[in-house]
């Protein structure tokens, strides 16, 4: 329920990642998946970017990289002089972590010890401009978080059973904000995209798509099976 109270937050730092977020709130019944063939068209309720005055089940606007993370930990503080017992979680990509914004928050958030609050931190290594090591290196990503006194998991992000491992450690903790530190490799399930920076904000052709849809239902098969 969208506009229950207690409900726990997700905020989508990395705002073009929206997609996937679309994807999974049409699934879950917010909004019809015949809405998601319309993805950045004009007058389509899913824009470029999240906007929650548009589409259902959105939680926060975001779009500016390192804003989110920066919302995320208002919105943990808030539930914290309400004496609300949410959770807010935020998604944040390796190369936002150049931007100081994301610092400000993450030492505010550890000053403030919002154990309410849950950083998802997207680890692939590519920005759209290349490696993130080579246009502005955050290594290590790990060592700074826990510097800035943060609790820190590391997880894959493509395995399931590490990730439901890393979630179970996270509700454990009291007194810090937590962070998961997820590995994962860009274009993953698809031969030709993966850990491909091209692909960082292109969209394949016919002949692309109908090769990374079978690739992609092919791993669904194995999974089942």
């Amino acid at each position: 329920d969208p506009k229950k109270a207690d409900r726990d937050r997700l905020v989508l730092s990395k705002g073009h990642a929206c997609p996937t977020l679309y994807a999974i709130l049409a699934d879950l019944g917010y909004f019809p998946k015949e809405d998601l063939a319309h993805l950045r068209q004009i007058d389509s309720h899913l824009q470029g970017h999240p906007d929650c005055n548009k589409t259902p089940g959105v939680d926060m606007n975001t779009g500016s990289l390192g804003q989110g993370i920066s919302l995320a930990t208002g919105l943990a503080l808030a539930a914290k002089h309400a004496k609300a017992d949410y959770k807010v979680y935020t998604v944040v990509g390796d190369g936002e972590c150049q931007e100081g914004i994301v610092w400000e928050a993450a030492m505010a958030a550890a000053h403030y010890k919002l154990d309410n609050l849950c950083v998802l931190l997207d680890y692939n290594g590519l920005q759209i401009d290349g490696k993130i090591e080579d246009v502005m290196s955050p290594y290590p990503i790990v060592d700074k978080f826990a510097a800035f006194g943060w609790h820190v998991i590391t997880a894959d992000a493509h395995d399931f059973d590490s990730l439901e491992k890393a979630f179970n450690e996270a509700e454990t903790v009291c007194g810090q904000p937590c962070v998961i530190v997820m590995k994962s490799i860009k274009g993953k399930g698809v031969s030709f995209m993966e850990n491909n920076v091209s692909w960082h904000g292109s969209a394949p052709n016919k002949e692309q798509y109908e090769q990374a849809v079978a690739e992609i239902n092919e791993q669904l098969k194995s999974l089942e099976g």
